[in-house]
């Protein structure tokens, strides 16, 4: 018997960019200050990120924390701090500032998030 994982059990690997023009849908589908969760397939790989909304700007950041390595959020789209005003990693408390990905705080200081080019054209966001 062979001693390969069936291709259906082997993990899935991750990248930590896309290309540019990835449409990732309309900027109403991000509440004004909010932030949402984007997975998308390359090839045979997974992209992790998420975008966050301010008015009509937009910031986007892969979805792993420089401390741990970990997604930031634990609950799907959580990945602000209550009153909205910075990006919070939910696992050991850093924070990040919504506009640059800088760690203002927690065990990541000097770190910063990997940012996730995107931009709004045309009311969509689309990777940049």
């Amino acid at each position: 018997m062979s001693q390969e994982a069936a291709p259906e059990a082997q993990a899935v690997g991750r990248v930590w960019s896309t290309p540019a023009g990835v449409n990732l849908g309309s900027l109403d589908l991000i509440a004004d200050g909010a932030a949402r969760n984007y997975v998308l397939q390359i090839g045979a790989c997974r992209f992790h990120g998420f975008v966050v909304r301010r008015g009509e700007a937009v910031f986007g950041y892969v979805d792993r924390c420089p401390h741990a390595g970990l997604p930031l959020a634990q609950a799907l789209d959580q990945y602000l701090t209550p009153d909205g005003g910075m990006i919070a990693c939910s696992w050991h408390g850093a924070v990040f500032s919504i506009e640059n990905g800088a760690c203002l705080g927690g065990p990541c200081a000097g770190g910063r998030l990997t940012s996730w080019p995107v931009r709004v054209e045309d009311g969509r966001i689309r990777t940049a």
